[in-house]
């Protein structure tokens, strides 16, 4: 495959669980109403139990990965995907809902875990990074049409249509896998499912101060994005009265991620991983903090709201791809269950953290201003006990 082939294929891949979480955000108050959720903050567990089952399953999938290859996996979770998303569209109850969303997040995990192990097995150090940031870029085209794609649908069909565009999505993207998707896991790298071999790479990760350091910052900072996504409709909506045009501005958001990880794409190799990384989740305590200060003097309206959210918003890629590098850097010869790992882990402290900032929502931005203010400080803490105390420096190798 080019270069430009692989990192689109990568980037579909990715975008089936952008997909999945962002598409469903405009039709949140109408799944409420159908089936007649007494909170309107419930509505928001569809989000978690995705991100859950999206999370456990990456613990699985990386193992699963290094014994049969990438390409069997790749082909078998997306296929479960498009089956878990038909049981969406004819779930008879919000119960059975959830757990068709709760596996579908499980099958979702072979695609994020292949697509991240996949890069590792073709690039390592800064160049890792610049593809990472170019996926990152080209399938954050996602979030930015999905919800817009979602309010367009529930226009003209009820929300069950938007499992229906997920399902055609999901076939497409097996097909085309099915015909490009090389197998990129020399036969010889292979790991048997045993208990020796899983215990081994355990400790290889577990003893990388770097590897566990930024995989547990990401998580953390996965929790303020996931804030914002179970409550933007809440958010942008409701209390500054975008109602259903709600979409356009967070399509925006996406694009200021998406222009920040091209950004990030071009500096890495010259600046470093750290320096853009440090700097980034800086910048954004100091702007969240802002955030809440105005909100707590009830001087945050839309239209100073939007352009310090858009910015902060820049500054999430040059976090993600940066921190998801570094922690699978030292991992070359295990990185399907590195990439498991980092990726489960990340996901599952970001959604418990997100969960945590959505349910909060009392009709204003405190919640998520606080939740913004609490997931900075602690990612620039575990940056700090990482790097024990140095920012912005370049090491020759992992510390252990």
């Amino acid at each position: 495959m080019s270069f430009t082939a692989f990192v689109a294929v990568i980037a579909s891949l990715m975008g089936l669980n952008a997909l999945a979480i962002d598409i469903m955000l405009p039709g949140l108050p109408q799944l409420g109403a159908w089936f007649m959720l007494d909170d309107p903050n419930r509505a928001q567990v569809v989000i978690t139990a995705y991100l859950i089952g999206f999370g456990v399953g990456q613990f699985f999938m990386g193992l699963l990965a290094d014994r049969f290859g990438r390409r069997p996996v790749l082909l078998s979770g997306v296929a479960v995907y498009m089956i878990c998303t038909v049981i969406c569209i004819v779930a008879p109850s919000f119960e059975l809902l959830l757990a068709a969303r709760l596996a579908q997040g499980l099958a979702s995990a072979a695609p994020r875990v292949v697509a991240t192990a996949t890069v590792r097995d073709c690039y390592d150090g800064r160049q890792m990074a610049r593809v990472m940031s170019l996926t990152l870029m080209v399938f954050m085209a996602v979030p930015v049409v999905a919800p817009l794609l979602g309010q367009v649908i529930l226009f003209v069909a009820p929300w069950q249509a938007v499992f229906a565009f997920l399902t055609i999505y999901s076939g497409t993207v097996l097909v085309i896998c099915a015909r490009r998707m090389p197998e990129t896991l020399d036969p010889a790298m292979r790991r048997p499912i045993e208990r020796t071999v899983i215990l081994s790479a355990l400790r290889s990760i577990l003893r990388s101060r770097q590897t566990v350091g930024y995989t547990l910052a990401a998580g953390v900072f996965f929790g303020a994005l996931f804030g914002f996504i179970n409550s933007a409709q809440q958010v942008l909506g409701d209390v500054f009265g975008l109602g259903t045009f709600f979409p356009v501005v967070f399509a925006a958001v996406a694009l200021a991620i998406a222009a920040s990880s091209y950004a990030n794409s071009r500096l890495v190799e010259r600046l470093g991983m750290r320096l853009l990384s440090h700097g980034a989740v800086i910048l954004f305590l100091i702007l969240s903090t802002l955030m809440l200060l105005l909100e707590w003097h009830q001087a945050l309206s839309l239209m100073i709201f939007l352009p310090l959210f858009v910015v902060m918003m820049l500054l999430v890629g040059m976090v993600f791809s940066n921190f998801n590098a570094m922690a699978m850097e030292p991992q070359g010869h295990v990185a399907g269950l590195a990439s498991s790992f980092v990726g489960a882990m990340g996901v599952l402290i970001g959604a418990g953290i997100g969960f945590v900032i959505g349910q909060a929502f009392d009709g204003s931005v405190m919640p998520l201003a606080i939740g913004y203010v609490g997931s900075g400080l602690g990612t620039l803490i575990l940056i700090l006990l990482t790097e024990r105390g140095r920012l912005f420096h370049t090491p020759a190798a992992d510390p252990m």
